[in-house]
């Protein structure tokens, strides 16, 4: 740029000759006032702007206000000439903000660029709308962007920029991306060429897949299939090969990906990814000399290690995971302690015993004390995960010694956590009273209001230790200084509980008051405020002293903050009033117990965590935090308080204030994966016909057209089956990122799971075969739906049922004539038996088609008994039903039609009356279908 434009050449060496800031800023204006003079007067051409508009470019840079030369960057961004047009854009998303108006100016020409068939003009609207990214210009330009990442002629580095653009899109203004909409062309790009571009397009779907799950469901078998790819098949250019390291990032994405789903309940995918985890980790299990090898290996290490806890925390590769990390808790190196100690928080908040990582507690307390403060971040974090009722007396202790050695970074979230801990695995009342005085009169004001409320809330509700309490803070408050938040404990609990120690020696009401009051001097006027409540209740359990305390609150009417004046008013009117009166003693009566609520620190704590873009899938706190954590987002919390109270609350917590306090835990609803979402079905006359073949044979055509053929051959015995797809390519081109998806609508009564991952690529004019394993594990009635997607010059999907249907998984049972009635009569009427009556067609000769009846009823795997009814047009049929949850279930019917009515009477009964009506069911769109 500098080479082709020597006035800008100029102007750059005149400022860095400028010896003082005056001789720079006469310069700059004299060059601003010559480039407005050159704009007003117009007649400039494309170089003359490309170089005025640089220089404004470079004065902007260096930090001054520039007023002038949007409207030139707007033109020049429609010029043909790259030069032009990128020191216009470069202009545009330096000079103008997000609401900009010129920005509106810009729209079509950035479309006009992303529409063209120019890469690097592509590129260039990509970086503009990335940078820029307004509300408006998001809504304009979302749809061009996403045409421009799934169009099969837009290059490798445009499909990356685009990815890339609607990942900042998407996190800036969520509701404009129909994310839903386009989830399954997004994700078929996860099976592209390009690493490059797998990468970029697998971030976007991780931010998507966050807060659309279902939608996106598709892309954990995805992430399985490529993970498989890189780590066990080796599927990867040298190019993306990092220290012999395939592809770190991409790894660290995918297995990032997995963590955000159930695990799978698929097999085959299971075997994939133990299969994949277990090399990584053999892989790791020497480190190499090489600094950068290791880097990229534990990158990949540690997220595979998180997602096999996320698996199953009792699995042998979780067991082989924990011994390595107790080897990284303990490295030379900086980064690989503290990924250490945070993946072995992962374990600790998921894992069912604790046992394992409490042989390394001495290492991780040790790790408190570490050079580095985010490693002594995360050991807080592992030391609070893993604390439990045995160790908790030990951990506490440790972390009170290290808070008064603390960073003053660390120390309001220590204060929190111990004050968590030290409630949750209290041994005793007394030990958790003990323990929170030391830690509020070490902590001072790193103690948030949540603490000492906690602490008064716990006194009053247990009434065995409200003596011991009133003790203990007599103690600390009798030391030299004591900060304001144990001076707001101390006058609350003394003024309610005061009188339950005021006749034992050294605890008298008047050692009470000297000791308390001759802290207030040093505090704030809402503890002032505090204390004056505690001084009124006095008033009433302690005469002897009232002629002091009655001074008190004459002193205090005269002071200058109203709060305290109104207070002290107020209460010196009271103490007036005759000892006869009982308003004194109604006003001042004991603090009635709380009613039950949420701990607020836990919600503090929450808070002051927050979330990243990139949500965590566990939160610190050990198993329970996380298992109520997921328990909470699913729930709306509503907090109701109707009840008030005339008593005076000295210094306790208000419901608003406890109410708001709870306002940081994490209660977001998240969208949950609805089973009832089926999806659109294929329709047509092919289909119902082939669909209604295949619900009485093994084998056929399930689904055609000019692209794809779907056949399917089954076999079933007892309550398993097995059905293979096969999916020809009929087209001379392949049909790439092939997706085969099944959806059960009902998971507890019918499993169906693939053999082996399926393939994402069909070759032309070739087959390829996949085996679904069923299982039937109790009365369905829902046949499972396959969803097929694919690329072939656009995107393709069809979704249509697969003939799987409760009567597969009969067998023939063999009965006589007695047999037959005797458990036709046992098993009785309704509701276990179902019956319907509907018209039947005669066949060509008028007659009835008594061997197609014979077919749909032997389709259906019932065994037709002869000879058992005297109409010999009837037909009697028997069969059993098996289940791997229910166990057999007998099922009858008697098939009867009528010629003059040309009606027929299907009966069906069932020890299971849903297998009855199911049967029925059945049976009957057979019959009246003509096949």
């Amino acid at each position: 740029m500098a080479t082709t434009m020597r006035g800008l050449t100029q102007f750059i060496a005149d400022i860095r000759g400028a010896r003082v800031r005056e001789l720079e800023e006469k310069r700059i204006n004299k060059e601003m006032a010559n480039i407005r003079k050159k704009f007003k007067d117009g007649n400039l051409d494309g170089y003359q702007k490309k170089k005025y508009v640089a220089k404004i470019i470079f004065t902007y840079i260096l930090g001054y206000k520039v007023d002038v030369g949007h409207m030139e960057a707007v033109n020049l961004i429609s010029s043909p000439k790259y030069s032009e047009k990128q020191i216009g854009y470069l202009a545009v998303t330096l000079l103008m903000h997000e609401n900009s108006d010129f920005l509106r100016l810009v729209v079509n020409s950035i479309r006009k660029d992303l529409h063209g068939n120019n890469e690097i003009d592509n590129c260039l609207a990509l970086h503009a709308i990335a940078n820029v990214g307004g509300s408006e210009m998001a809504e304009a330009l979302a749809e061009d962007v996403h045409r421009l990442l799934i169009s099969p002629t837009s290059e490798s580095f445009v499909k990356k920029k685009a990815a890339l653009t609607l990942l900042r899109l998407y996190r800036k203004h969520p509701d404009v991306i129909p994310a839903a909409e386009w989830a399954l062309r997004i994700i078929s790009l996860m099976d592209d060429e390009d690493l490059g571009v797998v990468i970029c397009v697998t971030s976007l779907v991780m931010a998507l897949a966050q807060d659309h799950l279902h939608a996106y469901a598709v892309s954990y078998t995805k992430a399985v299939d490529r993970l498989n790819r890189l780590v066990i098949e080796h599927e990867y250019s040298a190019t993306y090969a990092y220290y012999r390291v395939p592809s770190p990032w991409l790894q660290v994405k995918l297995l990032r990906l997995l963590q955000y789903y159930p695990p799978s309940e698929d097999p085959a995918i299971r075997s994939v990814l133990h299969q994949v985890l277990q090399t990584i980790m053999d892989n790791s299990a020497e480190p190499s000399r090489n600094v950068q090898h290791n880097n990229a290996q534990h990158a990949v290490l540690f997220e595979a290690i998180g997602l096999a806890i996320h698996l199953d925390t009792n699995s042998p590769l979780v067991n082989t995971a924990a011994v390595l990390l107790a080897r990284f808790i303990s490295s030379k190196e900086t980064n690989v302690r503290y990924l250490g100690l945070d993946t072995m928080a992962h374990l600790a908040a998921r894992a069912e015993s604790l046992e394992p990582l409490k042989k390394h507690q001495s290492t991780i307390i040790l790790s408190l004390r570490d050079k580095d403060i985010s490693v002594r971040r995360r050991a807080l974090d592992l030391l609070y995960s893993m604390c439990d009722i045995d160790n908790s007396e030990l951990i506490v202790g440790e972390l009170l010694r290290y808070l008064r050695v603390a960073d003053y970074a660390l120390r309001e979230e220590m204060v929190l956590k111990i004050a968590i801990l030290t409630e949750k695995y209290a041994t005793s009342y007394k030990w958790y009273v003990d323990t929170i005085l030391r830690l509020i009169s070490a902590a001072g004001d790193h103690v948030g209001e949540e603490v000492w409320y906690r602490v008064v809330q716990i006194v009053t509700n247990t009434e065995d230790l409200q003596e011991y309490a009133a003790k203990v803070v007599f103690e600390h408050l009798k030391a030299p200084t004591a900060h304001e938040s144990l001076v707001k404990v101390g006058g609350y609990i003394l003024g309610e509980y005061g009188h339950l120690i005021a006749n034992e020696p050294g605890y008298s009401p008047l050692e009470q008051f000297h000791i308390l009051h001759s802290k207030s001097q040093f505090c704030m006027a809402a503890t002032r405020s505090l204390l004056l409540s505690t001084y009124i209740k006095w008033v009433n359990v302690f005469p002897e002293i009232k002629p002091q305390l009655v001074l008190i609150f004459e002193r205090y009417r005269h002071v200058l903050d109203s709060e305290l004046q109104q207070r002290a008013s107020e209460f010196y009117a009271l103490a007036q009033r005759p000892e006869e009166d009982e308003l004194l003693q109604n006003v001042c009566e004991e603090m009635p117990p709380f009613p039950p609520r949420s701990s607020a620190l836990l919600g503090r704590l929450n808070k002051d965590q927050g979330d990243t873009e990139d949500k965590r899938t566990w939160i610190h706190g050990g198993k329970d935090a996380n298992v109520d954590r997921e328990l909470t987002r699913r729930k709306t919390l509503i907090q109701t308080n109707g009840s008030t109270a005339s008593h005076i609350a000295i210094g306790a917590p208000s419901t608003q204030d406890v109410m708001g306090s709870l306002v940081g835990l994490d209660l977001r609803q998240t969208e949950v994966v609805n089973s009832s979402e089926r999806p659109n079905l294929a329709v047509g006359p092919n289909i119902d016909r082939w669909y209604e073949k295949l619900m009485l044979s093994s084998e056929g055509v399930l689904f055609e057209d000019v692209q794809i053929q779907i056949g399917v051959k089954s076999r079933y015995q007892g309550h398993i089956g097995q059905l293979a797809i096969y999916i020809g390519n009929k087209v001379p081109t392949p049909l790439t990122s092939f997706i085969t998806a099944v959806h059960v609508d009902d998971p507890d009564a019918l499993s169906v799971t693939f053999a082996k991952l399926p393939p994402n690529v069909i070759a032309p004019r070739t087959q390829t075969q996949q085996l679904l394993h069923i299982e039937c594990k109790k009365a369905f009635s829902t046949p499972p739906i396959l969803t097929v997607s694919f690329l072939a010059g656009s995107h393709q999907t069809t979704s249509i049922q697969l003939p799987i249907v409760l009567t597969k998984f009969l067998e023939h049972v063999k009965l006589g004539q007695a047999d037959f009635f005797e458990r036709w009569k046992l098993i009785g009427g309704a509701p276990r038996e179902s019956q319907s009556i509907f018209p039947v067609t005669l066949n060509s000769a008028g007659q009835l088609d008594l061997s197609k009846f014979r077919q749909v009823v032997a389709g259906h795997k019932f065994n037709i008994l002869d000879d058992i009814d005297p109409n010999p047009n009837n037909l009697v049929g028997a069969g059993v039903l098996h289940t791997s949850v229910e166990g057999k279930v007998g099922c009858l019917l008697r098939l009867e039609p009528n010629k003059e009515a040309k009606l027929c009477r299907l009966t069906v009964r069932s020890t299971s009356e849903s297998v009855a009506k199911e049967a029925q069911k059945l049976l009957q769109k057979s019959l009246t279908t003509d096949t």
